[in-house]
Order: C-alpha cells, then sequence, then structure tokens
C-alpha cells in the first residue's frame, strides 16, 4: 500500500508590505531649520502664529522633534533674535569692516544697503516684522534697541574716521541711520523710476552728511 503524500510547507513567503516612509527623527531637524522656519512664519503671518503646532506640521515633523532642541517656546523666539542680531547686525557690519579701509567708501558700502537685491528685500521683510513684534513684546523691543544702537555705533565710527567731532559724528550716524532704514522699507517711492530716484536721492543725501556745519 503506497504511504501517504507528505505534505511539505510551502517555502514561499508572502509579499512584504511596503515600509511607509520613515518618519523624520528627532536629530533630523536642526536647531538652526527650527529657527529659520519660526522666521519665516514671523515675517508672513506675525508672531501670534509661531507657535509649535503651527511649525510642526509646516515641516512635517512632531513636537516631540521641537523639544529635542528647545526646552519651550521662549527659548525658540530668543534664538529667532539671536540669529536676526548676528546676520543683521554682527556679521554685516564686521563684513563692511573688513571690505574697506577708506572711511568714505565705508559709508557709501552702508548708503548701499537697500539696493542690494534679493538680501536687501529679504532683509527689510524680517526687519518690520520684528520691529512690529516689538511694539508689543519687551524680548524684541530689547533686542531691537540693542540692534539699533550697534548700528549707530558703527556708522558713528566711520564719520568719527571722517574727521567730525564724537557728538556730531552721532548725530549724522543717527541721520544716516534712519535713512537707510527708510529707503529699505519704502522701496516702491517713485514709481517705475523708483531706483533712479533713489540712486540720486542717496547721491544728495551723502553729500549733505558730508558736508561741514560751517558750509
Amino acid at each position: 500500500m503506497d504511504s501517504p503524500p507528505v505534505l511539505r510547507r510551502s517555502t514561499r513567503r508572502r509579499s512584504a508590505a511596503p515600509p511607509a516612509p520613515p518618519e523624520p527623527t528627532r536629530g533630523a531637524l536642526t536647531r538652526e531649520a527650527w529657527t529659520e522656519a519660526a522666521t519665516e512664519v514671523l515675517v508672513d503671518q506675525g508672531i501670534d502664529h509661531v507657535r509649535v503646532d503651527v511649525l510642526s506640521k509646516q515641516l512635517g515633523v512632531t513636537r516631540g522633534s521641537f523639544y529635542w532642541h528647545f526646552k519651550d517656546r521662549e527659548e525658540l523666539l530668543r534664538s529667532v533674535l539671536q540669529a536676526w542680531r548676528e546676520r543683521a547686525t554682527e556679521q554685516l557690519t564686521q563684513r563692511l569692516e573688513r571690505a574697506r579701509d577708506d572711511a568714505h567708501d565705508q559709508l557709501r558700502d552702508v548708503l548701499s544697503l537697500p539696493f542690494r537685491g534679493r538680501a536687501a528685500r529679504r532683509g527689510a521683510r524680517i526687519e518690520l516684522a520684528i520691529r512690529a513684534w516689538a511694539r508689543r513684546d519687551e524680548l524684541a523691543r530689547h533686542a531691537v534697541d540693542e540692534a539699533d544702537a550697534a548700528r549707530i555705533g558703527y556708522i558713528a565710527q566711520i564719520f568719527s574716521a571722517l574727521g567730525f567731532p564724537i557728538a556730531e559724528a552721532r548725530h549724522r550716524a543717527f541721520i544716516t541711520y534712519a535713512h537707510v532704514v527708510a529707503e529699505s522699507v519704502m522701496p516702491g517711492q517713485g514709481g517705475p523710476a523708483a531706483l533712479g530716484q533713489r540712486q540720486e536721492r542717496t547721491k544728495l543725501f551723502e553729500a549733505l552728511m558730508l558736508a561741514s556745519l560751517g558750509g
């Protein structure tokens, strides 16, 4: 009598489901990436929207990823202000100082800042957003006050090097700084001929600031 056939377990494996895309790990996003994302939200939507849930959704990560880098929202806001201070004040003035030895050339570089294309436009948008934030928040106001003082101080050094007394150099520095800020945040003044008018206005301003009080 024939023996019954031996049943063998199939060696074929069921096809596995395709693996889900990995979620970014806690360390996948740097502290700088969170700070940059927060800055963009600040510019586009205002300070009230700079929240952990908003940023997590925008970046496609969990809230836990945020707390890997920051203790709380306030620490993130301090990081935004610190990054702005380093980029728009400390690093900028260092580049301007290294670029030129002649004080007159340094002054012209300062006056040219509002005309530096995309970088100038983005810097102006961030500046406006932070100044709007500073009107209602002491932390931001303190950062803006420090930035203004440092920038005016740098420009005052230029006027001192040009031969103006210290007190007068600071007055001229303040007026120059106000002019640069105004040109940065009002780039469209003058309609289609705006660029040419701005350049002519800057030349006139330069001549006025370099003129002695006695004429």
